[in-house]
């Protein structure tokens, strides 16, 4: 389905890089059927009137500055208009997205939205996303400045975060779950061999990789976050916003209020099931002090032989930076090491070299298709770093243009070739040395031969950063092997499903148009003999009807209703105190 990313209005969506564009879906607004506006309406209205209690008093500003609104699902091109305004911008996508895109949307301001929303079945809490939790939850609270920002940085350092092998096949098993548990048609048995599927990944999935430590930050603080007093906080997340059950539950004593700290880090969390603790943070300033000490230990500023290893147990495209600013990007598959120091890397994919996230001319994916290779470090016998090095110092190491050279670097490695051309970057530092006719041997394993054809080697005394994706996202173009291949469910109602439907959109329309020549009387009884287990349209008719003695049958009808459905007599109380 063609997207027109002009006609959202919006300039940061407009401005996503292409292999973003690829997980955005339409807003086929025409398909909410009249329960779905229903569910909507009563989620909104009840967490409008506890919130008020309980968010943050950002959240509240929030939702007046989105212009969402209790009566209806927002329509996401005007969302956009509104957004647009602060910043921001938000598209449609199919349930939950791989961790590394949903934090790369976040880093280009765009708030993500899944189409869908709950059944109302599950009207109190849903294990996949929807409208409901993205909407209302996210959009409002991104109005405050300081949590934009927040937001915003942490979606850039996310998205550098590396995964691990194995963290894709949890996603994907996390994603099936999601997505059979909030289709009505799914049988309890395959429920239960997606949770198996989930507990074996999860028994193997060995050491905790960057992308999983830092999606339990953003769990415990944008999805399920508290603020300000630990005695008495407020609100933040959008998981709890948008939960009527778990705004309301989270604020009971027995789930636990933890002061939040780097510790959240290693506390993992269940999508699946309401939260046992909460951590409490003093500031959205405080978040970012946090989110900038778990970064120092990413191999974004740490790099080194942890982030190349890191790269290479991934199996994905990442971006090493050599100290001269060079940034070789791929899929990392081997690396050298001397006395716990690398000193030579290797790529087995098509690779791009850059500067500053700008792919170098001349050195795109396509011209090193089959990889691509280097040393790292010093020249033996010089104290300087070889980036560092002027035209005059590498001539006394015999380094000319144009001639046979020889480099031998402290760690052994030997490379020697016929030296075409040096690159410097725009502030003086020597980055890529080209040579033909090229050897590059260490310990007698021959790493590179003549034959290959042309020898670029990267400059730099030490890898100074690793990250996951490619340095330049405009020219590295990705393909869609990371798009979740199973696609939200689109649930075929039963005649009879459609006919209660038909129903809601009577008491819809005559909200709308209070003087329509439906009867309500017949609704409810209609409601009574047909769907003796709905509440919710009882609820809507109740709100609307002026006439005493119907407003008293529908009453005693849904006490009763109270006595019989345990599962649902919260959710009827709470909508008759609402009125």
């Amino acid at each position: 389905m063609n997207i027109d990313f002009e006609d959202y209005g919006n300039a940061q969506v407009a401005n996503l890089p292409q292999h973003l564009k690829q997980f955005v879906v339409k807003q086929d607004y025409a398909s909410y059927t009249n329960i779905d506006h229903a569910v909507w309406r009563y989620v909104m209205r009840k967490n409008v009137a506890f919130l008020k209690e309980v968010a943050h008093e950002s959240y509240l500003n929030g939702l007046e500055k989105t212009g969402i609104t209790i009566e209806q699902i927002p329509n996401i091109k005007e969302m956009n208009r509104i957004l647009g305004d602060i910043g921001w911008g938000c598209v449609c996508v199919d349930g939950f997205l791989p961790p590394s895109a949903f934090m790369e949307f976040q880093a280009f301001k765009v708030l993500v939205i899944a189409a869908d929303i709950r059944q109302l079945e599950h009207i109190e809490y849903t294990p996949a996303p929807d409208i409901l939790h993205e909407a209302a939850g996210h959009a409002p609270i991104i109005a405050d400045p300081g949590y934009a920002e927040y937001l915003r940085l942490f979606g850039e350092i996310g998205s550098k975060a590396i995964s691990s092998s194995k963290d894709f096949e949890l996603y994907e098993a996390i994603r099936h779950l999601s997505i059979i548990k909030e289709d009505p048609n799914t049988s309890d048995i395959e429920i239960l061999k997606a949770e198996e599927d989930i507990n074996n990944i999860q028994k193997n999935m060995g050491p905790p990789s960057e992308m999983s430590l830092i999606r339990n930050l953003h769990w415990w603080t944008v999805e399920y976050g508290l603020i300000g007093d630990i005695d008495k906080p407020k609100i933040y997340g959008a998981g709890l916003l948008s939960s009527i059950g778990e705004s309301e539950s989270c604020m009971k004593p027995d789930v636990q209020k933890l002061p939040y700290s780097i510790d959240a880090v290693n506390m993992s969390f269940d999508i699946t099931e309401p939260q046992p603790q909460l951590f409490v943070t003093p500031s959205y300033q405080y978040l970012v002090k946090v989110l900038d000490k778990f970064a120092e230990s990413m191999a974004l500023r740490t790099g080194g032989l942890e982030g190349l290893e890191k790269a290479i147990e991934s199996k994905g495209v990442c971006t090493a930076q050599f100290s001269s600013g060079l940034q070789v990007s791929g899929v990392f598959n081997k690396v050298w090491v001397d006395n716990g120091v690398p000193i030579y890397l290797s790529t087995n994919s098509p690779t791009a070299l850059a500067w500053h996230d700008k792919e170098l001319v001349g050195h795109s994916k396509d011209y090193h298709a089959d990889g691509f290779s280097s040393p790292i470090g010093k020249l033996k016998g010089e104290d300087k770093p070889l980036e560092l090095l002027s035209i005059d110092e590498l001539s006394k190491h015999s380094i000319t243009l144009n001639n046979k050279v020889e480099l031998c670097f402290d760690s052994g490695v030997v490379v020697l070739g016929y030296l075409e051309n040096i690159r410097k970057n725009r502030n003086g530092k020597n980055m890529i040395f080209s040579f033909k006719d090229c050897k590059v041997i260490f310990n007698n394993e021959v790493l590179f031969q003549p034959e290959w054809g042309v020898y670029d080697m990267a400059v730099g005394q030490v890898i100074d950063s690793v990250f996951a994706g490619p340095a330049d996202l405009a020219t590295f173009d990705r393909d869609n092997s990371f798009v979740p291949k199973e696609k939200t469910h689109k649930i075929v109602y039963s005649d009879e499903r459609k006919q209660l439907d038909e129903l809601y959109g009577m008491v819809r329309q005559l909200r709308q148009k209070p003087t329509s020549n439906i009867s309500l009387r017949d609704l409810f009884s209609s409601l009574k003999n047909d769907f003796e287990n709905d509440w919710l349209c009882c609820l809507e008719l109740l709100e609307i009807t002026k006439d005493v003695e119907l407003a008293s049958e529908i009453n005693a009808y849904l006490s009763k209703m109270c006595e019989r459905d345990k599962t649902h007599q919260d959710l009827i109380k709470d909508g008759i105190d609402l009125l």
